[in-house]
């Protein structure tokens, strides 16, 4: 993909563990320089050591960071906060983000209009990603408002493929519903990892060795289903031979009511996905 970030300041409010990530794979991919970068971080050693690590501007004040960016040329501003901190730092930029900077926001809940009535901006980019970005191997749904540009949005993509790969959604409530399959989505098969490595240590395999037949088994299956192309149905008829082991264990979820337990899982997640955008 060609290089649209090279114009472009960052700064990042609240410098976590995403944030961080972000960070590591802008800089990983060449796409900026650190000089570009600017983030904010309460805590006096994390500012040091984001600092000594990716040579970066770390401030104390939020504010400070979206200063830090603006000027000469063009800049985003990423909000990377937890969600019972929003109102705060949305009072704290009230009056320093100015209409022309990109605001995009990777906090669970918070509406566009929420975001955008707050800093007087109509240039809101919401974004969901999920765990494995933090080894640039996630996913990162997003919407925009209408009011960014083609070559915004282009900025918008360079940005969010320093976390693996970016899927552009038509509507907000879209963002709800990857937040409860793609960004919750980890929680699922980690547990079900978890799950599977007992049954193997039920069975008699060290937890080691339960483990690693489980993650290679786990990754295969899913390189797998990528490269076939193939409805995971038909996938699973291939597996399963009548009368035989597949059979017998498919019996048994079924009968657990797998499927149905997973598809209200993820309803529930994305049910409190909306609630948190209704919090005033």
């Amino acid at each position: 993909m060609e290089n649209n970030l090279s114009n472009t300041k960052l700064s990042f409010i609240g410098c976590g563990v995403m944030a961080e990530a972000m960070i590591a794979g802008l800089l990983r991919k060449n796409l900026v320089a650190p000089e570009q970068i600017a983030a904010s971080h309460p805590r006096k050693n994390r500012r040091e050591e984001l600092n000594a690590k990716y040579k970066i501007r770390v401030f104390e004040s939020n504010a400070e960071a979206v200063k830090g960016v603006q000027g000469k040329g063009d800049s985003i501003v990423a909000l990377c906060v937890k969600p019972q901190r929003l109102s705060g730092v949305l009072r704290e930029l009230k009056d320093t983000t100015t209409p022309s900077q990109i605001i995009l926001s990777i906090i669970a809940g918070a509406r566009i209009e929420t975001l955008s009535e707050a800093l007087a901006n109509q240039k809101i980019v919401r974004a969901m990603p999920n765990t494995p970005s933090q080894i640039g191997a996630g996913i990162t749904a997003w919407t925009c408002t209408e009011n960014l540009s083609n070559d915004e949005r282009a900025n918008i993509k360079s940005l969010l493929t320093a976390l693996g790969k970016e899927l552009h959604v038509e509507t907000e409530n879209m963002i709800d519903m990857a937040t409860s399959l793609s960004a919750t989505g980890p929680t699922y098969i980690f547990m079900v990892m978890e799950a599977l490595t007992d049954a193997g240590v039920h069975l008699g395999f060290s937890r080691e060795m339960a483990k690693e037949l489980v993650q290679e088994t786990m990754l295969g299956s899913v390189l797998f289903a990528m490269e076939s192309h193939k409805h995971p149905a038909e996938l699973r008829n291939m597996v399963t031979s009548p009368g035989g082991t597949s059979a017998d264990a498919i019996y048994q979820m079924e009968k657990g009511g797998l499927r149905t337990v997973l598809s209200k899982a993820v309803y529930s997640a994305y049910q409190k996905a909306v609630a948190l955008g209704q919090k005033k």
